[in-house]
């Protein structure tokens, strides 16, 4: 039996796109938090992240991928106008 995958994220990528398809495109995380991905990427590589940290770097990879998503429904959205 063959059954279709079910995305929240694309659901949710959905609804920030139709919000404000400008500001979905025009955000950028914070320097904190740009500073912190790069400190936990960092001892991933080093192979040292204790189990909270990656539990923090898989958060910030899956609101990544969400804000990609959101980023690319917005840009079709502002093409069909």
């Amino acid at each position: 039996m063959i059954t279709e995958t079910y995305n929240i994220f694309d659901e949710l990528a959905d609804l920030l796109a139709s919000m404000d398809p400008i500001k979905v495109l025009a955000f950028h995380t914070s320097a904190a938090a740009q500073k912190r991905l790069e400190q936990l990427l960092t001892i991933n590589k080093e192979g040292a992240l204790t189990q909270d940290e990656t539990l923090e770097l898989e958060r910030f990879m899956t609101v990544e991928h969400i804000v990609r998503v959101a980023k690319a429904r917005a840009r079709q959205q502002l093409a069909a106008i």
